[in-house]
């Protein structure tokens, strides 16, 4: 079942639309695990214990925002 591009911010944040999502794009969704797994080794490497709780974060942030911005850009 294709996921709808009118999709709403609202619906766009479920679990059941973000999992089709990713599991219709699974090279997003491998980019998404190394950039949830990455982010606060990355953020703690560079700014100690503040820079990685704001990597985890913006990781949390992007996994449930890339699907929605994904479909309005046209992906």
């Amino acid at each position: 079942m294709p996921v709808r591009s009118d999709l709403s911010f609202a619906d766009s944040l479920t679990g059941d639309r973000r999992r089709r999502f990713y599991e219709g794009h699974r090279s997003i969704a491998l980019l998404m695990i190394l950039i949830v797994f990455l982010s606060p080794f990355a953020g703690l490497y560079v700014t100690g214990l503040f820079g990685a709780v704001l990597g985890l974060l913006l990781s949390i942030v992007a996994y449930y925002f890339t699907p929605y911005v994904w479909l309005k850009l046209g992906g």
